[in-house]
């Protein structure tokens, strides 16, 4: 065998998955055909017809193309394709004698190797006709790399996967408190101080004072990229048609900015703010100096500025933020917030870059060219929208890859939450948007918070197959949803992943939901009207005033609208249950669930109390519990025993540390 032969053999063994009669393509296309045989690849020379030019030229044809024989019998073709719907429009025409590729841009040619990778077995690929296009131009992975840092191998790895999966945007998440990750050349404080820490856990590192160490202190965790490093990660990526978008925190998440550099704070002082200083001459310096080196080394035309979750603490008394609020004629600090992405919004523009941001910079003097990533509610989406920025919907509960996505007994360490692979699957982007709004719907990202993914193998068990799922809605739309179809292309797919030294979450063995959440139960106060003398916290009400009788118990996650918040002093839930009538009472029982990572935690004391008037009321249990932080979520039933006659039954329950989340009160 010559070595060209070898060589190409290697590119057919590379291009070779499980597919069966294309069954298993992933995403899926908009229209596919089957046809019938195979073109056989064993051959070892192929006549190319090339009539696109360099367009086709790019790391997934490109051997092919110098495997041309004028005299072969078998025809590979480029073809422009004309009337393309999107600049990443394919079509692909296969037969026993030829492969025809249509396209218009390099990356249409990209994305149509990629199906033609899952389309080869090993006789050859598929016969079939498929007609493709996205159906959002903006398809996207986060990676936060300053929870726990990555090495440009992990992260070239994930650009890897990405493309096989037809994403065309890499957003790394660059700076936060943990670790500032990226080389400003000018502020060498940043990466020789603010991206090192004494614990590699962040969660130790948090209770021990979240402090930062010198670069070369034995010990220190951490890391950075130099500038070299990340110009070459975005050749790499752009060589596989994905734009690699930086994101630089402002103003919030910024403590190791205010620590390394505490100037740039409203106090002057190292440890004590986590905001930039928006009346502050120098936070505007700072930045622009940051973005202008960030900007040179990235060509993407989309900027990242953070904007979410600003505490502003200091902002009220700083004379500073007060001069520059009284310069502005705004009486609220939430204006100054505006002030600042509006300026940098106005610099990246000037610069020909277009700034991206969090939905909380959402305001009405932004440039046009904004693009709001949504990771709220649909409400911020339809404001977005009214404004006329970009929308990329990101939503937490079904595009935060942090939560676990099985039985979290079963799992690693997550920040809580329950997001299984099928509820990213069932996203519909923009469901609650009229026809109108959603057709300007940019697209969509799926985001992974490290604070609780220390490895890159625990990075990949977080991200894949969920992101697998992000891949299938950004492309495809699955404006029909049907998830067995789509579990058994991913199991097939995650078979390919772990042959590529991949390390992805087992959903063929997924162990579920929540038991008891599956059933309803039966009991003396289901469908009882309840009084709530405290209120549920509106963040999560769940189903409302019905939630604690309607005989539903919880799943693993607080957020499914099943469990229902309160937080404050004292008794924060204290509501009372008219049974309706006078009756025996033999047991009372409440059951919370504890989930430290968002700071729920069991009550630090439950009281029950009976009345026969519902206004005087005999206590019969009251117990106080100490806290005990637990690393997994826990569930747990609080419960009275004995023998009273009452109509009116008072549960109350006292917070302990942050949150109280109950689900059902249990009467028997």
């Amino acid at each position: 065998m010559t070595k060209k032969s070898v060589l190409l053999t290697a590119i057919i063994g590379a291009l070779t998955s499980l597919s069966a009669h294309g069954q298993n393509l992933l995403p899926k296309p908009q229209s596919y055909v089957a046809g019938k045989g195979v073109f056989d690849t064993s051959a070892t020379s192929f006549k190319i017809v090339n009539e696109v030019g360099t367009t086709a030229d790019n790391i997934y044809s490109r051997e092919w193309l110098q495997r041309h024989d004028k005299n072969a019998t078998q025809v590979v073709r480029y073809a422009r394709l004309n009337n393309a719907s999107s600049p990443e429009a394919y079509r692909l025409h296969v037969t026993k004698d030829s492969v025809v590729i249509y396209g218009t841009t390099p990356d249409s040619f990209r994305f149509a190797w990629q199906t033609i990778r899952q389309l080869t077995t090993k006789k050859g690929i598929l016969c079939c006709d498929v007609d493709d296009a996205p159906a959002y131009k903006w398809r996207s992975l986060m990676l936060d790399v300053s929870r726990h840092f990555f090495p440009i191998s992990f992260l070239k790895k994930q650009v890897d996967i990405m493309a096989q999966y037809k994403f065309n945007r890499f957003h790394i998440h660059l700076t936060d408190a943990a670790g500032w990750r990226i080389e400003i050349k000018r502020y060498p404080r940043l990466t020789n101080f603010a991206a090192w820490r004494p614990e590699a856990s962040w969660k130790e590192w948090g209770a021990n004072g979240a402090r930062y160490v010198e670069e070369g202190t034995p010990g220190a965790y951490g890391g950075y990229y130099t500038q070299d490093e990340l110009r070459d990660l975005v050749r790499y990526a752009a060589d596989r048609g994905i734009t690699i978008v930086p994101e630089i925190e402002i103003p919030g998440h910024s403590e190791e900015v205010m620590t390394a550099y505490p100037e740039l704070s409203c106090t002057h002082e190292p440890y004590k703010q986590s905001d930039f200083c928006p009346g502050n001459i120098a936070t505007y310096d700072f930045m622009e100096n940051v973005l202008k080196e960030v900007m040179d080394i990235f060509p993407s035309e989309y900027i990242h500025v953070g904007g979410d979750e600003a505490a502003k603490k200091s902002w009220p008394d700083c004379p500073l933020c007060q001069k520059k609020m009284k310069e502005l004629g705004i009486d609220n600090v939430d204006g100054l917030q505006a002030n600042l992405i509006a300026h940098f919004g106005k610099f990246l523009s000037e610069h020909g870059r277009q700034l991206v941001g969090w939905d909380e910079v959402i305001a009405g003097n932004l440039s046009s060219n904004t693009t709001v990533m949504v990771w709220r509610g649909v409400e911020y989406a339809s404001e977005a929208i009214k404004h006329g920025y970009n929308v990329v919907l990101s939503p937490g509960g079904y595009c935060y890859l942090d939560g676990y996505q099985d039985a979290p007994q079963t799992q690693p360490e997550a920040i809580g939450g329950y997001l299984t692979t099928e509820k990213v699957y069932s996203y519909v982007p923009g469901e609650d948007l009229s026809d109108d709004m959603k057709a300007k719907i940019t697209g969509v990202q799926g985001n992974l918070w490290c604070e609780y993914v220390p490895t890159e193998e625990h990075a990949e068990y977080m991200l894949y197959p969920r992101a697998l799922a992000i891949a299938e809605i950004g492309w495809n739309g699955t404006k029909t949803k049907d998830y067995p179809d789509f579990r058994r292309r991913a199991i097939a797919e995650i078979e390919v992943l772990r042959g590529k030294g991949v390390h992805p979450f087992d959903l063929k063995n997924e162990v579920g939901e929540r038991k008891l959440s599956l059933a309803p139960m039966k009991h003396k106060a289901v469908g009882c009207k309840v009084t709530y003398n405290s209120p549920m916290n509106n963040a999560y009400k769940a189903q409302g005033e019905t939630t604690l009788t309607d005989g539903r118990f919880g799943g693993w996650a607080f957020g499914d609208k099943r469990w229902q918040g309160f937080i404050g002093k004292g008794n924060c839930l204290d509501v009372t249950v008219d049974l309706g009538k006078r009756q025996k009472v033999s047991s009372v029982a409440t059951e919370f669930m504890q989930s430290c990572g968002p700071e729920i935690y069991f009550p630090g004391e439950y009281t029950v109390s009976v009345s026969d008037d519902g206004n005087n009321f005999t206590e019969v249990f009251s117990q106080k519990y100490e806290a005990v932080k637990t690393d997994q979520p826990e569930y747990k039933f609080l419960t009275w025993k004995g023998s009273k006659q009452a109509r009116y039954i008072r549960v109350q329950a006292k917070a302990s540390i942050g949150w109280v989340f109950a689900d059902e009160i249990v009467v028997k």
